[in-house]
């Protein structure tokens, strides 16, 4: 089995509630049989700083292309950079 990158955003008043219901709706949607490729495959995350000036996206993207180690493992966490009011973004490589 591969990997594929995944980018999403998800509300939460605390990241971990954030993470949680992302992950739920993946399944939901990706279904539960395992390799979805999304989120619903992670079951951690790990908070990394958004540079100043950066758009979060951008930096999402970046840091998939460049294989950052933080990220870059498809059993290993998800990203995730907070946006503000309450929302958050995940990002990273998942089993597919």
């Amino acid at each position: 089995m591969g990997a594929s990158p995944f980018i999403t955003t998800a509300h939460g008043k605390t990241v971990q509630r954030a993470f949680n219901d992302a992950v739920e709706s993946a399944s939901f949607k990706e279904g539960h049989g395992g390799y979805t490729g999304s989120i619903a495959e992670k079951n951690s995350f790990v908070r990394i700083p958004l540079p100043k000036g950066v758009k979060p996206y951008e930096e999402a993207n970046r840091l998939i292309e460049e294989d950052d180690k933080r990220i870059s493992d498809k059993w290993g966490p998800a990203g995730v950079f907070e946006l503000g009011k309450d929302r958050w973004l995940f990002f990273g490589w998942a089993s597919s």
